[in-house]
Formats: structure tokens, C-alpha cells, sequence
């Protein structure tokens, strides 16, 4: 049975403490096997990976590649398709970059409202650079994308579609099977910011159909500075990189150079290879539980904090969507969102508030700034109750 009290007890960072820490689309803490595992690195196998022939750098290179095989079966992928990076934002600009440059005037990159900024401002330079044009996908007002009539958005200008899985602000679920499918059928390259969506719900690159697919390793439990970047291999063997240096070479000369091999190719110098095995780590955690019963039970929860905030006063939620994960944007009436936060820390409940980098969502809600609730494994319907109960004596000073 699902036990969030159960899962704390892994955590450091709540041990004999009443922290309420509701802000996991941020980022997640992280449980006592992944500090275990970086620091056991650190003190057992610190050698630069790839390139000792000695034991201690084999060790390394052994846990490093070990990660990324675990990596890869998380998300039914083959180990040469996962490329490590510094994070979900490396990764887009990584695409930006690579897949960037074969984009000419005329061409059309399409993403969405709901977009992060990691997965707007990319574009948009890649835009300005190759004088191609960004469009953006409307959402309705229950928090869903429009697609009443995707004839108009993809066409046969369309290049590159970039969509995220999960949005950050409204925890909206969109349709990545189906929006694969509107984007091959005009031969585009479909790319998934995945950032919100491999932390909470089951990922499986066969069934999703997209061509890529980017992730943060410090919103699934694991070390910050680690992120992946899922490719298709044919796309990935034909796609240019993005970065040069060490170890992503095959052969420099004076003149030129020669690649590596996928992954190795897209990743130059020294990796991140301890928040690698960390993200291994998160993995191995994460797994243990089981995907399919972290989704129930973000999705419980929400529906829980649903129920209570509906039948407060004064409280305006935003999005309705049907398929939606464990986060709630909202605002409550004569209380400016900054002021809400500062009191209920107070009470030792951390949200975050502001525009979640993703001002042009904020726009169309018509909010300078929202408040925003962010479910994990560790939260549970008392976390709940403490924020409801904060909340209404916050609002009752008002």
C-alpha cells in the first residue's frame, strides 16, 4: 500500500520536522539512497569516466554507464538514445542549436501558451536566427489546448513542434500520443519537454511516438545539474552537435574534426558522472514504488485539495482540465500571491508563487501572478489539511 508517512522516514531533509513542502514542480528532495550514492561515488570511484585504464576510472565509467542503462529501460529506450545533460533546459537549446540550423525563412516552429520559458525563448532565438516563424497553440479555457481545428497549425510549413508533456502552471496532461501523430502526418519533428511528465506518470518512448523527449533529474528525486535528452537514433546519428570538445570527438586534425558515436557525440568534456549515478539512483527509488501508483496517488491527492479549495470562498482556480496532474495554480481574492507565501511560511508550508517562468500562460489567465500547490510521493491529505487550515486563517486576517 502507498504510505507517504511511510516514505518520508527516506528523506533527511523531514526528519523531525513539520515542513509541509508543497513546491515539486520546482524541484523534489531527495531521498537518503540518492545522497548514498553520489557520496559513495565521490568516496569510492572519483575518476574522470571514459578515458582511465586504470580501476578507479573503470569503476566510474562502469557506474556511469550503469545509470544510463537504468535511465533508458525507465522510459523503454536503448541506452545509445539517452544523452546526459546539465538539465530539461540544456537539452531544448541542445535541439534549438542542432536541429535549429536546418531551418530557413518560410519554415514554422510550433509550440504552445502553456510552454515554460525553457521551451519558448529557444525557439524564438532559433527563430530570430534562421528568419523562420514561431506559432503558438491556443489553450481553452478549462487549461487544454485547443485543437478544434489543427489544420491551422500544422501544415506543411511546420518543421519543429515542441510541446510539453505536463504544464507546470496548470498541470494539464496533453495528448503526446496524438500530437505525434498531427506532427509526422506534415513530416514534422515532434519534441516533448518532458520535465513535468517523467516525474509523475509512467513514460514509454514506443507507445509516445515522439522523436524526442527532455527531462530534469532534480524533479524526479534526483541531483541537480543532471538532465537527459531522448532521441531516436536515426534523427541523432544525422543531427549535427551542439557543443564541442572532449570526448564527443573521433578525430581532430588541424582542419576538422570527426564525431563520436551517439550518445558520446552530444556529450562534450566531462560529464556531470556523480549526479549521473545519483539520477540512477532516484530511478531505482522510483521504480520501487512504481510509476503507475505514483500517478493514483498524485491524482487522489489533487482531487482531495480540489474538493477543500472549492469550497473556500474567495479562492480561483485555474484550469479544469479532464487529464491533469498533481499541481494547482490559483489566486485568492484582496491577498497578492507574494503576501499568501510569506504567511503560510509562517507556518513552515513552502509554495511558490510568481509567473512559474511561464509569463505568457500568465497572460492569457490575465494574472500578474498566481499561487501554486505541487504534489510528490511524500505529500499525503494531511499536508492538505495543514495548508486548507493555514490558508483560511490567512484569509481570515483579510
Amino acid at each position: 500500500m502507498f504510505s507517504p508517512s511511510k516514505i518520508k522516514k527516506d528523506f533527511p531533509i523531514f526528519t523531525d520536522s513539520n515542513l509541509v513542502y508543497l513546491d515539486n514542480a520546482a524541484t523534489s528532495q531527495k531521498p537518503q539512497a540518492v545522497l548514498d550514492a553520489v557520496d559513495s561515488l565521490y568516496k569510492e570511484a572519483n575518476a574522470n569516466v571514459h578515458r582511465a585504464l586504470y580501476s578507479l576510472g573503470s569503476e566510474a565509467t562502469e557506474r556511469f554507464e550503469n545509470s544510463r542503462k537504468k535511465v533508458a529501460n525507465f522510459i523503454n529506450a536503448n541506452s545509445k538514445e539517452i544523452i546526459f545533460t546539465s538539465g530539461t533546459t540544456e537539452s531544448i537549446n541542445l535541439l534549438a542549436r542542432s536541429l535549429g540550423n536546418t531551418l530557413k525563412s518560410g519554415d514554422e516552429i510550433l509550440i504552445s501558451e502553456m510552454e515554460h520559458h525553457s521551451n519558448i525563448v529557444p525557439w524564438q532565438l532559433a527563430a530570430k536566427r534562421t528568419g523562420a516563424t514561431l506559432r503558438y497553440l491556443s489553450i481553452k479555457k478549462t487549461g487544454e489546448l485547443d485543437l478544434s481545428e489543427p489544420e491551422k497549425y500544422f501544415t506543411k510549413k511546420t518543421k519543429i513542434v515542441s510541446l510539453t508533456h505536463m504544464s507546470n502552471v496548470l498541470g494539464t496532461i496533453n495528448p503526446i500520443k496524438g500530437l505525434a501523430k498531427l506532427a509526422h502526418n506534415v513530416g514534422a519533428i515532434f519534441i516533448v519537454d518532458g520535465a513535468q511528465g517523467a516525474s509523475h506518470l509512467p513514460v514509454n518512448m514506443k507507445e509516445l511516438d515522439c522523436d524526442f523527449y527532455a527531462f530534469s533529474g532534480h524533479k524526479m528525486l534526483g541531483p541537480t545539474g543532471i538532465g537527459v535528452l531522448w532521441g531516436k537514433t536515426k534523427i541523432l546519428e544525422e543531427m549535427e552537435p551542439f557543443m564541442g570538445g572532449g570526448e564527443m570527438i573521433n578525430t581532430v586534425s588541424m582542419e576538422s574534426s570527426t564525431w563520436n558515436d551517439i550518445p558520446y557525440k552530444f556529450e562534450a568534456g566531462t560529464p556531470n558522472f556523480a549526479q549521473a549515478v545519483g539520477l540512477g539512483a532516484a530511478i531505482d527509488y522510483l521504480e520501487n514504488i512504481g510509476m503507475e501508483a505514483i500517478e493514483l496517488h498524485e491524482k487522489t491527492l489533487l482531487n482531495y485539495a480540489l474538493n477543500k479549495m472549492n469550497h473556500m470562498d474567495g479562492i480561483r482556480i485555474h484550469g479544469s482540465a479532464k487529464d491533469r496532474g498533481g499541481v494547482i495554480s490559483f489566486n485568492v481574492d484582496g491577498i497578492h500571491p507574494h503576501d499568501l507565501a510569506q504567511f503560510l511560511n509562517e507556518d513552515n508550508i513552502a509554495i511558490r508563487v510568481g509567473h512559474h517562468c511561464a509569463q505568457p500562460l500568465l497572460k492569457t489567465l490575465g494574472e500578474s501572478a498566481t499561487a501554486r500547490l505541487s504534489f510528490y510521493i511524500y505529500n499525503d491529505e494531511n499536508d492538505v489539511d495543514k495548508f486548507c487550515d493555514s490558508l483560511k486563517t490567512i484569509m481570515g486576517y483579510f
